[in-house]
């Protein structure tokens, strides 16, 4: 029983310290998750750009 205690006691230590340590690494996130949403958006206007190239030489 003892040992069972102590096997419960420590996996919710554990899972405490694990808890803590993540939090950090969200605050991290948001400043990835921008870049990459730039990235995003340059590549989508470089799409309009050639699209509006072709568009615009096929006209011709």
């Amino acid at each position: 029983m003892n040992k069972i205690l102590a096997a419960l006691i420590a996996s919710l230590f554990a899972a405490g310290a694990f808890a803590a340590d993540a939090k950090p690494a969200e605050a991290a996130k948001p400043a990835a998750s921008a870049a990459k949403a730039e990235k995003k958006a340059e590549k989508a206007e470089a799409k309009k750009a050639e699209k509006s190239e072709k568009a615009a030489s096929a006209a011709k």
